[in-house]
């Protein structure tokens, strides 16, 4: 990615962490201004919803996992994949006044409390399935 676009980036302001040990990566999210998530339809990896619980604005493309999560402008931000100047000026728009984004920052982490709290939605649901099949 450097050798393509590197010339155009201030890598001052660009981290490049590599792997990190879990509890650095939850203070990473913490500090984040947006959380930019590009995926092709898929499946959606853990770090979005991580980075939605630590309460980080997330800009996302607008695909099926995606959409699954993400309800535009209310917890988050989603653009055609393809769409390289909206995602810019999505990721601008939120750089440029964090501070107007907290509605949607505690919309996207009460999602995620509200929708896939471990303890309170998913292992109830996953244990109910295992009963079910095993009883």
């Amino acid at each position: 990615m450097l050798n393509e676009v590197g010339s155009q980036l201030d890598l001052s302001r660009v981290h490049f962490l590599g792997k990190i040990p879990y509890s650095q990566f939850l203070a990473m999210l913490r500090i984040s201004t947006v959380h930019c998530y590009l995926t092709y339809p898929f499946v959606l990896s853990w770090s979005m919803p991580e980075a939605m619980a630590a309460s980080c604005v997330v800009a996302g493309s607008r695909t099926a996992p995606m959409e699954e999560v993400i309800l535009q402008q209310e917890n988050g931000y989603l653009v055609d994949f393809f769409d390289v100047s909206n995602l810019a000026k999505t990721i601008y728009n939120i750089c440029v006044d964090p501070a107007s984004h907290a509605s949607i920052r505690q919309a996207a982490r009460q999602t995620i409390l509200d929708r896939y709290d471990l303890h309170r939605h998913c292992l109830p649901r996953q244990l109910a399935l295992l009963e079910q099949h095993f009883s």
